[in-house]
């Protein structure tokens, strides 16, 4: 009997490994998303949302798609934009599978900018979900993004800027116990991106970078195209 228990914990943990061990952590992912925000008739409330098609590899291999819109405000007192928000999530699996799981998750946040100078242009977001997976119990997340761009060939934002863009956001899990016996730890993930970003016209930009993202049991890399259009 021993024996048997001993050689299923040793064929359960070779799984585990073996199951982490399938995402190549060396080949390049794609990630091609679209973000568009806009006001509602000049007044302190607006829109805004984005759409993300994220592959495990440049395309084809989903990692997740990814449908997200929230009601904004933002006070004529302060330089603060808040948001409440709705997420719908496609996850899914690493290589040939084609397994998915759903994801709904509701979310706050708060936006706000800080310059330095005229050419250090920084915005640090806030954001607390709340997160209904698929054969989960309810889970939790806190998110903290510092956004920095920095305009090489003019000192704003107008049309034909040339900008560096950079931003790392760190989340910690709300909980530890998701159900079943699961757990997480509090630590989910970093992400670090550098990229390059034009301005096509007042309103809409376009960045080509690269993101890397960590979490516990692997870190890689992803292509990173994106759309930011202000309607």
């Amino acid at each position: 009997m021993k024996k048997t228990l001993v050689l299923l914990a040793i064929s359960i943990l070779s799984f585990s490994q073996t199951s982490s061990a399938q995402i190549d952590e060396n080949a390049m992912g794609a990630w091609y998303m679209y973000f568009f925000n806009t006001t509602i008739n000049e007044s302190s409330w607006g829109v805004q949302g984005d759409i993300q098609f994220r592959n495990w590899d440049m395309g084809g291999d989903l990692e997740q798609l990814l449908l997200r819109g929230g009601l904004t405000y933002k006070s004529q007192n302060a330089d603060v934009l808040l948001t409440l928000g709705y997420g719908n999530i496609t996850t899914g699996t690493y290589g040939d599978p084609t397994e998915t799981k759903a994801e709904s998750r509701i979310y706050q946040e708060a936006l706000f900018p800080v310059n330095f100078g005229e050419r250090l242009y920084t915005k640090h977001r806030f954001r607390y979900e709340q997160r209904f997976v698929g054969n989960q119990d309810f889970r939790t997340r806190y998110r903290y993004n510092l956004f920095v761009n920095v305009p090489l060939n003019k000192s704003s934002f107008e049309k034909n800027t040339i900008y560096l863009a950079f931003y790392n956001e760190l989340f910690i899990n709300g909980q530890r116990e998701i159900g079943d016996g699961n757990t997480v730890e509090i630590f989910d993930r970093n992400r670090f991106y550098s990229a390059l970003g034009y301005v096509i016209k007042k309103g809409l930009n376009v960045q080509l970078g690269v993101m890397q993202q960590s979490t516990n049991n692997w870190t890689k890399s992803q292509i990173q195209l994106s759309i930011h259009h202000k309607i």
